[in-house]
């Protein structure tokens, strides 16, 4: 007899679905009011929030708000119908993308409707089954699930090990040898959750012993590292090294879409054989448009990434005096690590929302070890000084009701309510 397909979705909700009857509209999908920026609302309350991807500030910036409204009175949210291919493309488009090629020092761009399906997809492209990928087990969800759609074989390294990554490189060449493949090596320029950069000067460094090409995800690092903004590669002198360089615009540029780019030749490839593109309508002009204008203030407002490393200096600087772990992070992803169960974890938060004001994202079993609390912050340049005082503030507060017990006790008392 066959099965309800339903059954199975039903009777079992995943892992993060089995708590939605507790956590849905707090602790998950919660609703942020008011201006995008450091003070919102949540459920009423005022809050100083630390959990919006702005880096720079630029989702409330006068000229990148004029140019978003001038785009959409003068082409509509629509505009353009149809795939580039096909009746989408535009002049506009094309600027874009000759301006971010040249921004982050490669020969050619091409514009991605998404920064995760464009991730998917660009894997899906560049890889045959008889081609090797290597990549870090810690990579986001967008490239395993790339990685996912490779009928070869496939290679994970313990994250940022260079001796792991040496000895399945050596693995993945003895198997390419046997297929008549290539290889793939996939790394991020920073990866999100514990904000390291990827090892990208040492990866480059081994193309001489190893022959492989190198795609890099720089979401995080587009716009807030190097001396210009152009990312890890830049920050670690070997951009040149990257062949296909990746970023969404969801981050820096507070906006939708997302590029890659790399030597012409890849890229009139990828152009013609990225199906998430050539079957999808082109990004609209609100978003190509848009995106100019914040590229501009990238290349040429250098204050604003000045002002976002101040912050960041001062909050993790801030952190570390008052004896918190952030562990080895080395960009503005601001994580701090404490110890704690689930449920002491959601009564801090609760504790942090409703009676210090302060939002921020929350990470736990099974994304890090179990009896470990990651609190994950994003420091922008909207943010102040004054907004980092209260913070560090809160957060010694609410390290002594973790380890005197409190919220061990509110928990327990929770738990014995629920049953």
């Amino acid at each position: 007899m066959v099965k309800d397909l339903f059954e199975r979705i039903q009777n079992n909700k995943g892992p993060l679905g089995k708590w939605a009857s507790q956590a849905e509209g707090y602790y998950v999908f919660p609703k942020l009011e008011g201006e995008l920026g450091p003070r919102m609302k949540f459920h009423g309350k005022d809050i100083l929030n630390w959990s919006l991807n702005d880096y720079l500030g630029l989702a409330n910036h006068p000229e990148v708000r004029k140019a978003d409204a001038d785009a959409a009175v003068q082409y509509g949210a629509a505009y353009p119908m149809g795939a580039r291919m096909m009746s989408g493309h535009t002049k506009y488009h094309e600027q874009l993308e000759n301006e971010l090629a040249a921004f982050v020092m490669k020969e050619s761009a091409y514009l991605l409707n998404f920064g995760y399906q464009g991730m998917v997809s660009i894997i899906d492209a560049l890889v045959t089954k008889n081609d090797i990928i290597v990549y870090d087990v810690d990579s986001h969800a967008c490239i395993i699930d790339g990685v996912r759609l490779h009928m070869g074989k496939r290679f994970t390294y313990k994250h940022n090990d260079l001796e792991s990554m040496e000895k399945n490189l050596q693995r993945a060449t003895k198997m390419a040898t046997e297929t008549g493949g290539g290889i793939l090596f996939i790394t991020e320029g920073v990866f999100g959750m514990r904000g390291q950069q990827g090892k990208l000067k040492e990866i480059v460094a081994m193309k001489e012993k190893y022959n492989f090409r190198l795609l890099v995800d720089d979401a995080h690092g587009f716009g807030t590292l190097g001396k210009t903004g152009a990312g890890a590669g830049e920050e670690q002198g070997c951009q040149d090294g990257i062949d296909v360089y990746f970023s969404t615009f969801a981050k820096s540029m507070a906006n939708i879409g997302a590029f890659v780019a790399a030597d012409k030749d890849i890229i009139d490839y990828l152009k013609y054989n990225l199906r998430s593109q050539m079957f999808a309508k082109a990004l609209p002009m609100i978003q190509t448009i848009g995106s100019l204008k914040r590229l501009e203030l990238l290349r040429n407002s250098s204050e604003i990434k000045d002002k976002l490393w101040i912050n960041v200096n001062a909050l993790q600087n801030g952190l570390k005096e008052r004896g918190f772990n952030i562990g080895d992070t080395n960009t503005c992803i601001t994580p701090v690590y404490l110890e704690g169960s689930i449920p002491e974890a959601m009564v801090m938060v609760n504790d942090l929302r409703e009676n210090y004001g302060i939002f921020l994202s929350i990470v736990v079993y099974p994304v890090i070890p179990k009896g470990i609390i990651l609190l994950r912050m994003i420091p922008t340049a909207s943010h102040t000084l004054e907004d980092i005082a209260e913070t560090l503030a809160a957060f010694e507060a609410i390290r002594e009701k973790l380890v005197n017990g409190t919220y061990a006790k509110i928990a327990e008392a929770s738990v014995q309510n629920v049953e």
